[in-house]
């Protein structure tokens, strides 16, 4: 059994092989390692050339998983995705054949280029890790993960993800630019090493990855800070700008990273700030802004980091209550 002290450590060895590959970007590393370790689903949104494909790969080879990608395209059927039965003229019976989403880690690319219909068919497999096929149901291997990118501003010929679908995501994150430094340091490594690709070393395994998870369940919350997580949800809620607010599910998906964060650092208890560092990412793709809103370009994250500041911020201190 992996201890919280044990995966800890096990996180920052993880995250330092990835910056191997993966050059500017420890914070947004940390935050897809927390929704693994909380057993959710990422989204990556940002524009091409970022670095998301790059993430997605790097994390199969570090976690020791079983990798998969699928382009999504405005053609792609259902079945190019979960699998189909086929006639085997040897046996002279229909035998399945399984889709790419029978992986441990599926990199879905440009999610929201194919139609409703086809996302649909990821809604079984990223929230009960089983996919229905003519009647019968087949369970998806352990872990199962779906880390999908979007492109945020090209609307010819794509689909708005529907809110059951983001709802399915831990956490939609979004890159952003290297800064100066950064950006020529990724350059100057990509000179020295001479290769295209950085060779990273796997550092767990599938079952290492599972052991981490369970000890995510060790890291204690106190009641306050529950209380805390639902005055959240309850804020998106009541707020005059936000249409819908975030569901019962995100609450559960907020406290799962925030052990998530305290994991990482090095604490076997949750504080206000673990709350605060992973709200944003894990709420505010699960609210719909009214749509006044979209017209003057304000967007969810920026309505969500109002929220999370005009919510009380609890004043107990829980490392006090464990060593007291």
């Amino acid at each position: 059994m992996t201890s919280p002290d044990e995966t800890a450590q096990l996180c920052k060895a993880i995250v330092d092989e990835l910056e191997r590959a993966v050059v500017g970007r420890r914070r947004t590393l940390e935050l897809v390692l927390i929704g693994i370790l909380a057993g959710h689903h990422v989204l990556l949104e940002d524009l091409p050339g970022l670095g998301k494909t790059l993430i997605a790969r790097s994390f199969a080879r570090v976690l020791g998983l079983d990798f998969a990608r699928i382009q999504f395209t405005p053609d792609l059927l259902p079945s190019d995705v979960v699998g189909a039965p086929l006639y085997d003229q040897r046996s002279a019976e229909m035998v399945f054949r399984p889709g790419p989403v029978f992986t441990q880690l599926l990199l879905a690319d440009e999610i929201n280029r194919t139609p409703p219909k086809t996302q649909a068919a990821l809604l079984e497999a990223m929230g009960e890790g089983q996919v229905s096929v003519d009647g019968l149901t087949r369970k998806l291997p352990e872990p199962f993960i779906v880390l999908a990118t979007d492109n945020p501003i090209e609307y010819e010929g794509t689909y708005e993800l529907p809110e059951a679908q983001l709802d399915r995501f831990g956490m939609r994150l979004r890159l952003g630019y290297l800064s100066a430094g950064d950006e020529t340091d990724m350059l100057r490594r990509r000179v020295d090493r001479a290769a295209e690709n950085v060779d990273l070393n796997p550092v767990t395994t599938p079952a290492g990855v599972l052991a981490m998870r369970e000890s995510l369940e060790r890291v204690e919350v106190t009641p306050d800070l529950l209380e805390y997580v639902v005055a959240i949800v309850t804020a998106t809620r009541r707020d005059a700008q936000v249409q819908i607010g975030a569901s019962p599910r995100g609450g559960l998906a907020l406290v799962q990273l925030a052990r998530g964060q305290a994991l990482l650092s090095q604490r076997d208890y949750v504080v206000p700030d673990d709350i605060k560092q992973v709200a944003v990412p894990a709420l505010a793709h699960r609210i719909t802004l009214r749509p006044e809103l979209w017209v003057r370009q304000v967007s969810a994250d920026e309505v969500m980091t109002k929220l999370l500041a005009s919510v009380a911020t609890p004043r107990t201190d829980p490392a006090r209550a464990v060593t007291g």
